[in-house]
């Protein structure tokens, strides 16, 4: 059986974000590994002056969503006892992020919500599907249940 040393637990900060933090949390005790955390935080699109619409906005939106991101994940962090050198809040494509931080940070289990989503939003695939898919380690996809 695998002994897992290293594992990164991603969050969205919906009101189920508990159930994944506490799986984490409990797999990092069975194991005595070590507990790491991520949010990331959407790239959103540049709006051009052309559209009539200022950059500064994207600047102000832009900050306000990490300092807003960063309190909570400090929140968090510091309920999980998890050190600040092990916490990550990045942005940009969110699966790619969390394959990034678990490669750079020899991550051997990412453990992450899933809505379990049908119809489009099935076909145009979720952030679990897509670091499953991308990630060099085990993922762990926590069911969510639909609210």
């Amino acid at each position: 059986m695998e002994t897992y040393q290293n594992i990164l637990v991603a969050v969205d900060f919906y009101e189920q974000s508990d159930e994944i933090t506490n799986k984490a949390l409990a797999l990092s005790k069975m194991y005595k590994a070590k507990l790491n955390i991520i949010h990331v935080v959407d790239n959103l699109p540049m709006l051009d002056s052309g559209y009539g619409v200022e950059s500064p906005f994207n600047m102000d939106l832009i900050t306000e969503l990490m300092d807003n991101a960063k309190k909570r994940i400090a929140v968090l962090a510091k309920k999980l006892q998890i050190p600040s050198d092990q916490v990550w809040l990045e942005m940009g494509s969110t699966k790619s992020e969390i394959v990034r931080v678990a490669e750079e940070n020899k991550v051997d289990l990412i453990v992450m919500g899933s809505h379990g989503r049908h119809g489009l939003a099935l076909l145009l695939g979720s952030t679990a599907n897509g670091v499953l898919h991308h990630a060099k380690c085990d993922v762990l996809a926590v069911r969510l249940k639909a609210e």
